[in-house]
């Protein structure tokens, strides 16, 4: 019979502070004199902000049981006098995700084959739309789907049962995959560092109705696609990932809003897997991201 190894729980610890001379040390020589091993290390110094990030996963080199609140309150004893803000996480690392959706499934239908397949390590409490054309896909999933139309006199309404819902499943991340509706400020507020949003970033920018149309007639050259924090400033979050790839004369409207589509999809499972693998550190208007 083949031999099988015992599992062995992972961790990540992730942190920033203000750039001081022995920051990488105090992570290494804590770990080595704690006994664990360290399979991935980045680090990150800003010097225009005089900042410091760093992500790091490691495990014990045996099965033994691992003591959170120990392991915190030792290594906050030394992470003091760094004026440093860190955070643990411990495997299983499962995320629980809110879906917002409108009409487009693309991104919907990708995110629910990468869940299904366990190529995203996710669970979904929940899917919100302003349409009910989804709710079929969300069923076949066993996912619930709480239809939630949405006008300018209901927004304030419409907003509050989305939160409710986003609060009650514990979510940890939302993602609005082409849910074509504007959060209001207040929710933006709410949802800072965990609502990720897509969108297409065709160059030169096309706004308003039929942007593929509009590229088409500007004989466009390159498609792409962002994905962001949202962020008060419509489109203007914090970017996470973007996805371009280049197109030519032969492309017509449907063409390009295809290619569109599957740029979108990659683009945002890429943000999603950066967000839950705890890989991306906000540092102001912009990200630091470690990828592996």
């Amino acid at each position: 019979m083949p031999d099988f190894k015992p599992v062995v729980q992972t961790h990540i610890i992730t942190a920033d502070s203000p750039i001081k001379p022995g920051t990488v040390n105090l992570f290494t020589r804590f770990l080595f004199e704690q006994g664990f091993y360290i399979s991935e290390i980045h680090s990150f110094d800003d010097t225009a902000e005089d900042r410091f990030f760093i992500r790091i996963e490691f495990r014990a080199n045996t099965a033994t049981e691992f003591n959170r609140e120990d392991f915190c309150q030792q290594f906050e004893a030394r992470a003091s006098a760094f004026d440093m803000k860190w955070q643990l996480a411990s495997s299983p690392y499962k995320s629980k995700v809110v879906i917002m959706v409108s009409k487009h499934d693309h991104c919907l239908n990708d995110l629910l084959y990468r869940y299904r397949t366990g190529d995203l390590d996710i669970e979904i409490p929940a899917i919100i739309s302003n349409h009910p054309d989804l709710e079929a896909l969300a069923k076949w999933h066993d996912i619930p789907y709480y239809h939630l139309p949405i006008t300018k006199e209901t927004k304030p309404e419409q907003e509050a049962k989305v939160l409710k819902i986003i609060q009650d499943s514990e979510a940890d991340l939302v993602v609005l995959a082409r849910y074509m509706q504007v959060l209001s400020n207040g929710m933006c507020k709410k949802l800072a560092g965990k609502a990720i949003n897509i969108h297409h970033s065709l160059l030169p920018g096309f706004k308003g109705a039929r942007p593929y149309y509009q590229a088409y007639d500007r004989g466009i050259k390159l498609v792409g696609a962002t994905a962001h924090y949202v962020s008060d400033d419509l489109d203007e979050g914090p970017i996470i990932t973007q996805g371009v790839e280049t197109v030519d004369h032969t492309y017509y409207p449907q063409d390009l809003a295809a290619k569109g589509r599957d740029i979108e999809c990659l683009t945002l499972s890429r943000a999603v897997r950066c967000h839950i693998e705890h890989r991306i550190f906000l540092n102001g208007k912009k990200t630091v991201i470690f990828s592996k």
